[in-house]
């Protein structure tokens, strides 16, 4: 049972619907709660060229929970497919959710978060980095 809720799954689980609620709520949930303003999107860093910014971070950021949760498992490639899966479905779905909008910078912003990790995790791999 205790392997069953490893330590990062959790998190991993909660950053998934809280992802799932900041991109289907109609305009910018945190637009609301920051600046009172639901059309205001809260900006972390400058984009990078052609690359949301905000988008690369949180995708990274549940791309990493992910790995940590599910390193020893062989759901590996599993989660990695859901993730890429997820970015495209939930930037498709800005297209019919109220006040918001299908932007390819952010659909590259969530894929490029995710394909980041996976070529640090390659690298930490090939040139065994953290080797026990």
């Amino acid at each position: 049972m205790i392997n069953f809720f490893s330590k990062f799954k959790i998190f991993f689980y909660l950053l998934n619907l809280i992802l799932f609620i900041l991109y289907l709520f109609p305009g910018s949930l945190l637009g609301c709660i920051l600046f009172d303003d639901c059309k205001v999107q809260p900006q972390i860093t400058k984009d990078f060229f052609i690359i949301s910014t905000n988008h690369f971070y949180a995708f990274g950021l549940i791309t990493v929970l992910g790995y940590l949760t599910y390193v020893h498992s062989k759901k590996m490639r599993l989660v990695i497919l859901y993730l890429i899966s997820l970015a495209v479905i939930l930037e498709v779905l800005h297209l019919i959710i109220p006040d918001r909008a299908f932007q390819f910078p952010d659909l590259f912003g969530n894929l490029a978060g995710i394909l980041f990790v996976i070529y640090i995790n390659i690298i930490i791999k090939k040139y065994e980095i953290f080797k026990k």
